[in-house]
C-alpha cells in the first residue's frame, strides 16, 4: 500500500502579544511515488507546515495521519522514533554539526536508531561515495563550499532510507549551477514509496514537480499553471 500523509483540519497559531494564525484548517493528502512543490511569499505558512511534517512542531488543532495512523502529539518518545526511520530533512542552512567531518556528520543519524558503528560508518561511505565526495570524507563542514555541504546534508537525511523527504529551501544559499546539482539529486530521489515535498521561492525549480502546492495566507491550494 502507499504511503501516505494526510492533513486534517490542521492549523497552527502562535501566541505573543496577539494571537496569530500561520496555518488555518488545512486538508491535504500528499502521496509516495510524488514530488511536491510549495511556494508562497514569506510568512505564508510554508517552513511551519514542514516543521509540522517533520513533527518537530505540534499544531494547534487538527492532526496529521501517516498510513492511516493518526499520530499523537502527545507521545514525543514514539515520534522522535517515527522520524527517525521514516523522515529525511534537508535544511537551507544544512545544519551540519561543525565540529563534526563530513563522514561523522552522515553517520550520526544512523548510529542513533542501529548503534552499530561499523554498520553506519559504510552506509555513510557508500552515500557519499554516491554523491562524488569521497576525498572530503574528513574535512569539516568549514572547508567544504556551499554546494559540498549540501550534498553532505542530503546525504545525512538519506542515510535510514527515509520514506519521506521534507527539504526548506534547499538551494536558498547556493547560487543557480550549484541550485540545478542539488535539484537534480533531490528529483533522482523519486520512487515509488517516497514522498518528496519541497519549499522553495525559486519558480524554476517549483515547476519541476508533480504538483505544485501555492501557499496565501495560511492555506493551501493545487495549481497546473506554471509558475511564472
Amino acid at each position: 500500500m502507499s504511503n501516505f500523509l494526510k492533513l486534517n483540519n490542521l492549523s497552527k497559531k502562535y501566541e505573543k502579544n496577539k494571537s496569530i494564525k500561520v496555518l488555518n484548517n488545512i486538508n491535504f493528502k500528499f502521496e509516495s511515488g510524488n514530488v511536491y512543490s510549495i511556494i508562497g511569499p514569506s510568512g505564508s505558512g510554508k517552513s511551519t507546515l514542514l516543521n509540522l511534517l517533520s513533527l518537530i512542531d505540534i499544531p494547534s488543532s487538527g492532526f496529521i495521519e501517516y498510513n492511516k495512523k493518526k499520530i499523537d502529539i502527545n507521545s514525543s518518545i514514539e515520534n522522535d522514533h517515527l522520524r527517525s526511520k521514516n523522515i529525511g530533512i534537508i535544511y537551507q542552512d544544512k545544519n551540519l554539526l561543525p565540529d563534526f567531518t563530513a563522514l561523522e556528520n552522515v553517520i550520526l543519524p544512523n548510529l542513533l536508531i542501529s548503534n552499530n558503528k561499523l554498520k553506519s560508518t559504510d552506509l555513510a561511505r557508500k552515500l557519499i561515495k554516491k554523491f562524488d565526495l569521497t576525498s572530503r570524507l574528513n574535512h569539516y563542514p568549514s572547508e567544504l563550499s556551499g554546494g559540498e555541504n549540501q550534498r553532505i546534508a542530503i546525504a545525512r537525511a538519506l542515510i535510514n532510507e527515509p520514506n519521506i523527504i521534507l527539504a526548506d529551501e534547499p538551494t536558498g544559499s547556493l547560487d543557480f549551477e550549484n541550485a540545478k546539482q542539488i535539484f537534480k539529486i533531490l528529483f533522482n530521489l523519486k520512487d515509488k514509496n517516497r514522498i518528496i515535498i519541497f519549499a522553495t521561492h525559486n519558480r524554476y525549480f517549483a515547476n519541476m514537480a508533480d504538483c505544485k502546492i501555492k501557499m496565501i495566507g495560511g492555506k493551501m491550494s493545487i495549481t497546473n499553471d506554471r509558475f511564472s
